[in-house]
């Protein structure tokens, strides 16, 4: 049996990033967070631009369910 039907039938798997070390999660993590320069961060430069953002999201997501509730 190869490892990775071990992995399945047990239910764990040794793949992705939720099977990763925590502390090295962490540092993949503040890389992403690191990636883009202050200046090119809309969001950071303007409240109302993430505050809109944020609604339409939520409008997206809610939209279907809206229709059929009406």
């Amino acid at each position: 049996m190869s490892q990775a039907s071990n992995d399945t039938a047990s239910g764990k798997s040794n793949r992705g990033f939720a099977s990763m070390d925590p502390e090295k999660q962490r540092a993949i993590a503040r890389k992403g967070g690191e990636s883009v320069p202050n200046e090119k961060r809309s969001f950071s430069q303007d409240r109302s631009l993430a505050a809109a953002a944020g609604r339409k999201g939520g409008e997206a997501s809610q939209g279907a369910r809206k229709k059929s509730a009406g």
